[in-house]
């Protein structure tokens, strides 16, 4: 017999499969007296000569009222499909006869074709429409019988009860072994989904056999646009990015997503997928440093986005709740990536001005940052300060005596604006005089 899902608590079905399981619930009649559950069994037992021909019967109108449905699986399983209705549908007439030789092997059947219909990807929905139709072809045929012989109306209703417990039984065992597979193939596909992810981070992208094994797993092909977000998680912190599965799911894009060495991250892959837009769209659920990186060769590249994507959020401070983009984070990232030249980075610039007195130190370090952000303007830089321009001229050259790099200079303004990176995220745009 066909299966379909009911939506009852665990705690009746759990009743009913275990005096399933000790014969005391599908086999004979709902009644009590012996004489009245013996004829009922033998109503039952006048269908066993007509198993396949109701079995056949059943499969006959499930392909004709659901052909849609039908035509999506294979002519393979169609074929299991009846087969399947004969072996149920005997067995399940042998328990209401009361002729079961096979005892808890009956019951096992029934878990096992949840366990294989799980497996096979029939839809529950198909599950359910063949219940039904399964369930009103018994019922119809029972009565046919009983129209030609002789079964009185009594044992005719006890029958229907009987008909109906059996099937509420098998359902739920079926049911059981459904839900059992289909957890387990998804922590299988969990798993495999997982091991592919870090295989791209190791950098197996560009494996044309591995690409096949991608396109298995996740759906994606070689050529699809790629991009990564990793997400920090800085000690305590819980969960470093909320999920934005409905957003991107209305923007056509699918996301996977793996915590690894302490990184929560995800692969994007859609139509379009530019840092600004993604930026935006995860601002809003970060709540932690987060990095994003495209990858503009495909999976190929999703290693090296990872990366990317790992330094930009590297480049925030600790604590913060922020989304950047590896592009609008280059100078950062670059300066992340290569420690061992920052000491002599800032010997060669920075280090007498970090030397002095800590008010002196910040009002200078805010000087020079709002110089270098409006091109070594005085006048703009003073607005910004709130202070008079002879002020900003005068601590220009306090900076350039310290340092020994003149802010008229371009590969002196660079190595400054390098180093002002490696000491401080923001200066300050603001400073009492």
């Amino acid at each position: 017999m066909p299966w379909f899902e009911r939506d009852s608590s665990p705690a009746p079905w759990s009743e009913l499969c275990g005096e399933c399981e000790r014969g005391q619930v599908i086999s004979g009649g709902a009644s009590r007296d012996p004489v009245l559950r013996a004829q009922v069994a033998r109503a039952w037992a006048l269908l066993l000569p007509r198993s396949d021909e109701v079995a056949d019967a059943i499969s006959d109108r499930l392909f004709e009222e659901d052909v849609e449905g039908y035509e999506r699986l294979t002519p393979e399983l169609r074929v299991e499909v009846r087969q399947s209705t004969r072996v149920h549908l005997r067995r399940g007439l042998e328990v209401l006869a009361e002729e079961d030789v096979a005892g808890g092997a009956t019951v096992e059947l029934w878990r096992e074709t949840g366990r294989t219909r799980a497996r096979q990807g029939v839809p529950m929905e198909l599950v359910l429409n063949a219940y039904t139709m399964g369930s009103r072809v018994l019922w119809q045929a029972l009565i046919e019988t009983a129209a030609d012989t002789a079964i009185s109306e009594t044992v005719l209703i006890e029958a229907g009860q009987a008909v109906w417990a059996a099937l509420d039984v098998q359902y739920a065992v079926m049911i059981d072994g459904y839900r059992e597979e289909s957890r387990r193939l998804r922590r299988r596909d969990l798993q495999r989904q997982q091991s592919t992810l870090d295989a791209l981070v190791a950098g197996r992208g560009g494996d044309p056999e591995f690409g096949a094994e991608v396109r298995t797993v996740l759906g994606l092909g070689v050529d699809a646009a790629i991009a990564c977000v990793v997400a920090l998680y800085d000690g305590a912190l819980d969960e470093p990015l909320t999920a934005a599965d409905d957003q991107l799911a209305r923007l056509g894009v699918t996301s996977f997503w793996h915590v690894r060495t302490g990184v929560y991250f995800g692969l994007l892959a859609g139509p379009v997928l530019r840092e600004p837009a993604l930026v935006e769209l995860f601002s809003s659920h970060a709540r932690g440093r987060v990095g994003v990186a495209a990858s503009p060769d495909g999976l190929a590249g999703f290693a090296t986005a990872f990366q990317l994507a790992t330094r930009a959020a590297e480049t925030l401070p600790r604590g913060e709740r922020r989304v950047v983009s590896v592009s609008d984070r280059l100078p950062e990232v670059l300066l992340a990536g290569s420690p061992e030249v920052l000491p002599l980075l800032r010997s060669q610039t920075l280090d007498p001005l970090l030397a002095q007195p800590e008010h002196h130190r910040r009002t200078l370090l805010r000087t020079l940052a709002a110089v270098l952000r409006h091109d070594g303007s005085a006048k703009h830089a003073a607005e910004e300060l709130y202070c008079h321009r002879n002020t900003v001229i005068y601590r220009t050259k306090q900076i350039e005596q310290l340092t020994g790099c003149t802010l008229t200079d371009p590969r002196d303004k660079l190595m400054l604006e390098l180093a002002l990176m490696t000491v401080e995220p923001d200066p300050g745009r603001a400073e009492e005089t």
